[in-house]
């Protein structure tokens, strides 16, 4: 298979031990990467036509990837801020 664009480590670089450590221990942040990379492949998946879907489908898997998108970018600012409390 072919890389898969807009994965959360390419996506998030500088986040991705904080992004192993709260897949481990916080069951809804692991819950929302595995939507997200469900939506990312189904949307990968579309672009190549290997699963075609129509214009409105694909704007709607664009608006939820960017929706959970900004929901992890919001957990590991939060997680990171907190680790900067004295």
């Amino acid at each position: 298979m072919s890389n898969t664009p807009h994965q959360l480590a390419e996506e998030f670089p500088e986040h991705v031990g904080k992004i192993r450590h709260l897949r481990e221990v916080d069951g809804h942040f692991h819950r929302i990467t595995d939507e997200y990379g469900a939506v990312n492949r189904a949307i990968h998946r579309a672009e190549t036509d290997i699963e075609p879907t129509d214009d409105f489908r694909m704007a709607d898997m664009r608006k939820e990837r960017m929706r959970l998108k900004d929901e992890i970018f919001g957990m590991l600012t939060r997680f990171e801020a907190a680790d900067e409390l004295p």
